[in-house]
């Protein structure tokens, strides 16, 4: 099976840091969708909205071509983990009331994905597909931030890294648009919790790989300047990019 993996080396760094999205996220997907049978949660990772969805679908169906991710996956009794590539879904026609694509969308070959979309999905099913990029703490925490991402980083990004810079704006969508709310992304990190989901990203990794050396590390005392009390919890913030439809 081949994908663009970047994260199977280090899943269960992943799963520990990556943020959590919010409970009325899925309240509100679960509304627009014609019933709530089935979810299918495409490029899944370890779960992080999988885990959501279980709460407001009798049955989710979560995939991703990891299976490092997927052994590392938040288990739940209704949730269903597949190693599977989102453009080639099991799922039979028209069975699914939900898409979700969670921080994903950007891997997939998206003109086979959305094909799939369109045959598993249920008439009037509904697809949502979300990123996010940039955080934010306050002004200096996020200069040295920005000094990884930038100065140290940048070479080292994937290229659907602007996929997601640009909250996928310039991808094609053939469904029927819904407005959906504003849902924000929060954490509450201490100083190793945030640092460690800078070690989590694809380009710190790569970096790391490259060059022998973590980055993160190189400017821990700059961020810990910066951060104050290291075991102080610190609100960590990004923009939910996000687009829905439904499948007429």
């Amino acid at each position: 099976m081949t994908f663009k993996d970047h994260f199977s080396t280090h899943s269960a760094m992943y799963r520990a840091s990556r943020p959590h999205y919010a409970p009325e996220l899925f309240v509100w997907l679960a509304q627009q969708a014609p019933g709530r049978e089935l979810a299918w949660d495409a490029g899944c990772g370890s779960g992080q909205a999988s885990v959501g969805l279980a709460g407001q679908f009798r049955r989710v169906y979560a995939t991703d071509p990891s299976k490092a991710q997927i052994d590392q996956a938040v288990a739940a009794p209704n949730i269903d983990y597949c190693v599977e590539r989102a453009e080639d879904c099991s799922l039979r026609e028209v069975s699914a009331d939900l898409v979700t694509v969670a921080q994903a969308l950007h891997w997939f070959d998206i003109e086979e994905f959305h094909a799939q979309v369109e045959r598993v999905l249920k008439p009037g099913g509904i697809v949502a597909e979300w990123t996010y990029a940039d955080c934010r703490v306050d002004a200096a925490v996020d200069a040295v931030k920005r000094h990884l991402y930038v100065d140290l980083l940048d070479s080292y990004w994937p290229p659907e890294r602007r996929l997601v810079e640009s909250g996928y704006a310039e991808l094609e969508f053939p469904f029927e648009r819904i407005e959906a709310p504003r849902f924000d992304l929060i954490a509450s990190w201490d100083l190793a919790g945030f640092l460690a989901y800078l070690r989590s990203w694809s380009a710190t990794q790569r970096y790391m790989k490259a060059l022998g050396k973590d980055p993160v590390a190189d400017l821990a005392a700059d961020f810990a300047a910066a951060w104050g009390d290291p075991a102080e919890a610190r609100e960590v913030h990004w923009d939910l990019a996000m687009r829905v439809g439904r499948c007429t």
